[in-house]
């Protein structure tokens, strides 16, 4: 049975909107407080979709999308210049490693040693640390024209880095193709056995980030049958539960905001809203899987979501409290933006039973997601 609506007449509109042939452009993005540049790479495929990136923390800085009438607008939350993701990050588009989500307690196990961890989100360890890959300069080594422009960036941590063993050599591609797909891949390799599990954090608000509206009226659907609930500090309790009969139930097509705040529930009560990891099916003949579909109708915006990853966390910007101002000059504010971020499950190197996110020298660590956009009818 096939829960996803299709999106094929959609893409037409968005050939309609076509303003420009495939093409990258470099250019500064700043400085860091120490004079380091930051630059830009702006990747357009010539139907309306434009991706721009930023070689600080890897970051996915701007998406722009047409609407079903071929009216283009920024559907990212972010900034226009470097200063708003030095003071107010918020992990807006970021690349976040070397553990995207939290670990229990900061600390984890390999092979019988322990290794301590920042606690940065209460007890446990956040997105890598005080410092994770968001927060440092990658360096842009690769930059590629043509219909299919692309930009890969590269970032090498060292041995002990946020208590994380190991030298990992790491690498981000950013492909926009002509079909208004975008994509993103993580590789990574090690010198040492560590765990590994990079995401991308980007917020979107299909409305437009200027337009003042909330997610809450997009529709999602998610072809999980699971989730993994938490304890009161986010950590997964190690249940796989189902989704029937909860209000993390998007096996159909489901406005966000129809259950959002049913405090009756207690993991919408925990989390304040989506939070959680959901579980995805077996992949396809690719390694690839589904990992949701978002429309907003108002706009008739699509964004699919597919990955190589066993699961993808659905957040709702629960924790935006209005003090980051955006690049609209708009105060941001919880369900102004949501993330679907692609990986293995939180806290899975204290967990065994929830998979793995071990990496050994001679392995390659390889995290793809595909980020699709069309437009839907009215």
């Amino acid at each position: 049975m096939n829960i996803l609506p299709a999106a094929g007449a959609a893409a037409l509109a968005l050939a309609g909107a076509a303003t420009a042939q495939a093409e990258v452009k470099r250019a500064p993005f700043g400085t860091l407080a120490d004079g380091r540049a930051v630059e830009s790479v702006t990747l357009t495929n010539g139907k309306g979709v434009t991706a721009r990136i930023i070689s600080y923390g890897a970051i996915l800085q701007s998406v722009e999308a047409p609407d079903r009438t071929g009216k283009i607008a920024e559907i990212t939350l972010g900034y226009d210049r470097i200063d708003g993701y030095l003071k107010a990050p918020n992990y807006f588009g970021a690349t976040v490693g070397r553990y995207a989500n939290r670990i229990a307690n900061g600390r984890f196990a390999i092979d019988g040693k322990t290794y301590t961890l920042a606690q940065n989100n209460g007890v446990n360890a956040l997105h890598g640390g005080k410092v994770g890959f968001d927060k440092v300069l990658w360096r842009i080594v690769a930059v590629k024209d043509g219909p299919a422009p692309a930009v890969t960036l590269a970032y090498t941590a060292a041995d002990g880095e946020e208590g994380y063993p190991g030298k990992l050599d790491v690498t981000a591609t950013y492909t926009l193709g002509a079909d208004n797909a975008l994509t993103v891949e993580y590789e990574a390799t090690t010198d040492k056995p560590t765990i590994v599990n990079i995401t991308n954090h980007s917020f979107f608000n299909l409305w437009g980030e200027a337009s003042g509206k909330q997610i809450v009226s997009h529709v999602l659907t998610m072809p999980a049958a699971q989730f993994t609930p938490v304890g009161e500090t986010l950590i997964p309790t190690g249940e796989r539960r189902s989704v029937a009969n909860t209000p993390f139930d998007f096996r159909a097509p489901r406005v966000i905001g129809d259950r959002i705040r049913d405090g009756r529930d207690d993991q919408i009560r925990i989390g304040q809203g989506y939070d959680h990891n959901y579980i995805l099916g077996a992949p396809d003949a690719k390694g690839m899987r589904l990992a949701a579909r978002v429309e907003e109708p108002g706009t008739g915006r699509v964004m699919e979501i597919s990955t190589n990853q066993p699961g993808v966390q659905f957040y709702t910007g629960n924790f935006l409290d209005g003090t980051a101002i955006g690049r609209s000059g708009l105060a941001y504010r919880q369900s102004d933006g949501l993330a679907l971020e692609p990986q293995v499950f939180p806290d899975t190197p204290n967990q065994p039973a929830l998979g793995s996110a071990r990496l050994d020298p001679g392995q390659t660590y390889r995290s793809v997601i595909v980020y699709r956009f069309s437009t839907s009818a009215r």
